[in-house]
């Protein structure tokens, strides 16, 4: 034996150390990767669950629409006089949570009066609420009958009667029928539907009798005679636009459009102390911005899903709370606008009614009226 070789032999082993990670390392990678299955397992079955009953309700629950495709013009840039602002913000609050709906104004000298959406009208004088009619289900009170809605008028009923305006005689009433099919708490689903059935209608209170003036209206609304009465507008809401039907001189039975692709969608229209018209939209087609009925309108197929899944008020819920008044000149061309953009304070304006230096805002669901100075604006 060489002296090298001993010396090999004599050098003492290194020891090996044994660590407790090397020995647990295929097992822990063997529970993270069962940890992993049981989580992606649990997530399919709920996923399942969940998708199953949705896909159940979608192919088996019926829609309470039927919509048709409709189609829109881009909406106008909010820019000049559209150009948004708060001056909606400067109204105050009247009767708040006193009134439930107060959709339309009116007044007698100074004695204001509107309706409500519990079937009620009322006199606002001095602060006070009184109750001087009640229509619905009930006995009314105070109420003289002029037309059943029970009366076909050229072969169909009336659903909604909506708003009206007046000769100054006092022997036309223009009022519109915004749809045979759907009632007045049914206007989301008016709305969506894109229903053309409603109508323009004319009552001679002399005669008594009624005759359709435009038909295939899809949601008419607001009504309002020119200052001459020569002709009548109509909000049609679900086109954004506002009609034009001449009722009496050289054009009497023709109609036009007097404003198309509004900014919103028009509620009622009520004369301007400028000559014009007040038009009140709880709702705008914003653009720069998204407008989920501009977007849903030629996609009827996403509108079914939606009623069967949801009702009315959840739908709602995510519309946006944008209040916006337009006044229009005597032709028809945007002369102001104002704004409240959340709805902080003046939320689902439905009408505009100016008087004595004052703009009041009528709501069809908020539960109050607003006043707002013509001065601070």
């Amino acid at each position: 034996m060489s002296e090298a070789d001993g010396l090999r032999q004599r050098r003492p082993l290194r020891p090996q150390v044994v660590t407790d990670d090397d020995g647990q390392a295929p097992e822990a990678k063997d529970g993270s990767s069962f940890s992993g299955r049981v989580f992606r397992v649990t997530f399919l079955m709920l996923a399942v669950s969940l998708t199953v009953p949705l896909l159940g309700a979608m192919m088996l629950l019926e829609s309470p629409i039927d919509p048709q495709p409709l189609s829109f013009k881009e909406p106008p840039l909010l820019l000049g006089v559209l150009h948004p602002n708060t001056k909606l913000r400067q109204a105050e609050r009247l009767f708040e949570n006193q009134l439930i709906g107060p959709e339309s104004i009116a007044h007698i000298g100074d004695v204001m009066f509107t309706g409500t959406a519990d079937g009620r009208v009322v006199k606002l004088e001095n602060g006070e609420i009184e109750t001087i009619a009640r229509f619905g289900s009930g006995p009314c009170s105070e109420v003289k009958l002029l037309l059943s809605s029970e009366t076909p008028i050229e072969g169909k009923k009336m659903s909604f009667v909506n708003d009206l305006t007046v000769t100054q005689d006092g022997r036309k009433i223009y009022f519109t029928d915004s749809s045979s099919k759907w009632q007045r708490r049914d206007y989301l689903l008016l709305v969506m539907e894109g229903t053309d059935d409603g109508r323009l209608l004319e009552y001679d209170t002399v005669t008594r009798e009624v005759k359709v003036l435009l038909d295939q209206l899809r949601f008419p609304n607001g009504v309002q005679l020119s200052p001459a009465e020569d002709f009548v507008l109509v909000a049609e809401t679900t086109m954004a636009r506002i009609r034009r039907v001449y009722v009496s001189g050289l054009m009497k039975g023709g109609a036009d459009l007097f404003v198309e692709n509004m900014p919103g969608f028009p509620d009622n229209i009520r004369p301007s102390s400028f000559g014009g018209y007040w038009v009140g939209m709880s709702t705008i087609r914003p653009n720069p911005g998204f407008s989920m009925l501009d977007f849903l309108s030629e996609r009827p197929w996403i509108k079914r899903m939606i009623f069967k899944l949801f009702s009315q008020e959840t739908v709602m819920k995510f519309v946006p709370r944008y209040s916006l008044v337009l006044e229009l000149s005597d032709s028809g061309a945007f002369r102001r606008s104002l704004h409240d953009p959340d709805g902080l304070v003046a939320a689902y304006v439905s009408e505009v009614h100016e008087h004595d230096g004052h703009l009041y805002l009528g709501s069809f669901r908020s539960p109050f009226l607003c006043r707002l100075s013509l001065q601070a604006v």
